[in-house]
């Protein structure tokens, strides 16, 4: 494929094949062919695992967005199933609930903080 491009005022021919491009110039000599690098592989940051506070497992938020309500309290025991949250997520309210019983024993989130899945939201034992 043959294109055109204008660099700092100057018009070039530009063709690529099979992942090389060679530049033509109208004005200048043809340039040497430019070797296209293939792409280096992107790598995730490495996430330190959360730490409990006040002993304890976390409970992570299941889904990234904002949470709209807090639906617990610090020392109350509750039922799998029950709603400990409340978050938004792609304009949608979603209730986020306990899959086991157990006793909160830290909120690690405040009303109106944004959330990405994996965040831990509470202390749990």
């Amino acid at each position: 494929m043959k294109y055109k491009v204008t660099l700092n005022n100057r018009v070039y021919e530009v063709v690529v094949e099979k992942g090389e491009a060679i530049v033509e110039s109208e004005y200048e000599a043809v340039q040497p062919k430019l070797e296209v690098p293939a792409p280096a592989p992107v790598q995730a940051a490495p996430t330190a695992a959360p730490v409990a506070v006040n002993g304890g497992n976390t409970f992570n938020a299941p889904l990234p967005g904002t949470v709209v309500a807090i639906k617990c309290e610090v020392g109350k025991s509750y039922k799998s199933g029950d709603v400990l949250f409340v978050v938004e997520s792609m304009k949608m309210e979603n209730d986020v609930t306990l899959d086991k019983d157990a006793t909160i024993t830290a909120i690690l989130v405040t009303k109106g903080q944004n959330v990405s899945s994996g965040t831990p939201m509470c202390n749990i034992k």
